[in-house]
C-alpha cells in the first residue's frame, strides 16, 4: 500500500532556477538584492509600508519584542496552545509569558481570558492565528487599545489568510510570518517582520542589522554606518529570499489547491461529525483561511491515540499537535499547573492533523476519509472531490 506523507513542500523548476541564479551571481550575503526585492513584493501584496525578512518567524518575534521595548519584569499574554517559539521570544527578553485559554470552537486565544490576565506589568498581547484562520482581531485590538498594550500577531501559519479583508500580520502593531518548510509558501527557513508604525520600523531596522544604521546608509541617509544601539543578526540569506519570491508568485494557486482538499475532507467527514464522534474545523465568517491545517477533534484522548495508530498502520501520515505550554516542563517553572486551562488541555489531547498540501492526490484524501470513517464504525463512504 502506498504511503501518504504528512507533508510535501511544493518546489518546482522556477524555485530551483531562482536559487541557481543567485549562486551564479555570487550574491550569498544576507539582505542583498533578492531580499530587498522580495520585501518590496510583500509590501505591495500586503499593502503595508514596512517589511523586513528574517531567518525565521522565531527571529521575527524576538525582533518584534525588542522593537517595542519588552524587557525584564514585563508580562506578555499569549495562548498556551502554541509552539514554544512564541513563548521563548518573550522569555529571552527577560519577560514573563502569561498563558491564556483558547476558544473551544476556533482554537484561538479567548479574548475574555485576556482581560482576566491583564496586570500593571502587562505590556503586550501575542495572539496566535491557528491553522490559517484568524483570531477575533477586533475584540483583541479593543482590549489592547483600552489598556494601551502592544499587539504582536504570531501569524506564522497565517501567510495569505485574512481577517475582514485585511491580511493577517497587518492588523496589530507588528506581524510575524513563517516561511518554514511546512508553511503555505516556503524557502526552507525564513520569516518576516511587518509593521505599519514608522518608529517601530526604525528601531527594528537597527536591531536587525547588528545594532547599526547600515540600512540608512544604503538609502543614502548617512555617509557611513556604525554601531548605534543594541542588536543582533536577523537578516535573511539572499538565496532563500530568491526562492521565497518565486513561492509568493504562486501563493494564490497553492491556497486554492489546499482549499479543494480542505473542502473534500469537510464533505467526506460531515456525516461522522453529525453523529457526534468527531468535531470539524470552524472558520468564522470574519476569517478567510489559507487552509494551512486540516484537523479533527475526537471525543476522547483514547479515540485520538487509537485513530493515530490505525492511520499510521495504513501508511497515512498524521500527527497530534501542541503540548500545552502551561503543562510543559519549562512552562511549569513559571508556576503553571497542568490542569489550569481545561479547554486547551482537552483540545491538545483530542486533536489529530491530516495531510493537506497541493501535491496531495484526491484519491489519497478519499483514502484518509474512508480510513477514519471505518475506524469509527460508520461504514465506508466514498467522497467526491469538491469542485
Amino acid at each position: 500500500m502506498q504511503t501518504i506523507p504528512f507533508h510535501i513542500s511544493d518546489i518546482d523548476r522556477n524555485d530551483i532556477s531562482a536559487c541557481c541564479s543567485v549562486l551564479s551571481q555570487n550574491h550569498l550575503d544576507g539582505d542583498g538584492p533578492e531580499t530587498r526585492k522580495v520585501q518590496c513584493q510583500l509590501r505591495a501584496l500586503l499593502d503595508i509600508p514596512h517589511v523586513l525578512l528574517t531567518p525565521s518567524c522565531t527571529h521575527a518575534m524576538e525582533l518584534a519584542l525588542m522593537s517595542v521595548g519588552i524587557g525584564t519584569g514585563d508580562e506578555v499574554i499569549l495562548p498556551s496552545f502554541t509552539f514554544s517559539s512564541t513563548a521563548n521570544a518573550i522569555v529571552l527578553q527577560g519577560a514573563r509569558p502569561v498563558l491564556a485559554e483558547i476558544d473551544r470552537d476556533t482554537l484561538m486565544i479567548d479574548p475574555s481570558d485576556i482581560e482576566r490576565r491583564i496586570t500593571i506589568r502587562t505590556k503586550a498581547i501575542m495572539p496566535v492565528h491557528y491553522a490559517g484562520v484568524s483570531c477575533p482581531m477586533d475584540e483583541i485590538m479593543e482590549i489592547a487599545n483600552h489598556h494601551r498594550l502592544h499587539v504582536i500577531e504570531d501569524a506564522a501559519q497565517g501567510v495569505g489568510a485574512k481577517y475582514r479583508d485585511r491580511f493577517l500580520g497587518t492588523i496589530g502593531d507588528i506581524g510575524c510570518y513563517s516561511f518554514h518548510g511546512t508553511k503555505i509558501v516556503t524557502c526552507g527557513e525564513g520569516g518576516a517582520f511587518l509593521t505599519n508604525n514608522d518608529e517601530i520600523a526604525k528601531k527594528a531596522e537597527i536591531i536587525r542589522e547588528k545594532g547599526t544604521n547600515r540600512s540608512a546608509f544604503f538609502r543614502g541617509e548617512v555617509d557611513k554606518y556604525t554601531w548605534v544601539d543594541k542588536g543582533s543578526s536577523y537578516v535573511l540569506a539572499d538565496i532563500l529570499a530568491a526562492i521565497l519570491g518565486e513561492q509568493l508568485k504562486k501563493m494564490p494557486a497553492l491556497i486554492a489547491a489546499r482549499k479543494r482538499i480542505f473542502d473534500t475532507y469537510m464533505e467526506g467527514l460531515r456525516d461522522l461529525a453529525w453523529s457526534g464522534r468527531i468535531s470539524l474545523p470552524t472558520v468564522p465568517d470574519y476569517s478567510e483561511s489559507n487552509y494551512h491545517i486540516f484537523y479533527i477533534l475526537t471525543e476522547s484522548e483514547n479515540d485520538r491515540n487509537l485513530l493515530l495508530e490505525a492511520l499510521r498502520n495504513q501508511g497515512i501520515g498524521c500527527s497530534f499537535h501542541y503540548i500545552p505550554l502551561h503543562s510543559s516542563p519549562f512552562g511549569m517553572k513559571f508556576g503553571y499547573e497542568a490542569s489550569s486551562l481545561p479547554v486547551t488541555e482537552q483540545v491538545s489531547r483530542t486533536l489529530i492533523r491530516f495531510p493537506i498540501y497541493p501535491r496531495l492526490d484526491v484519491t489519497h484524501v478519499e483514502r484518509v476519509i474512508d480510513a477514519v470513517t471505518v475506524f469509527f464504525g460508520a461504514g465506508i463512504r466514498v467522497s467526491k472531490c469538491a469542485s
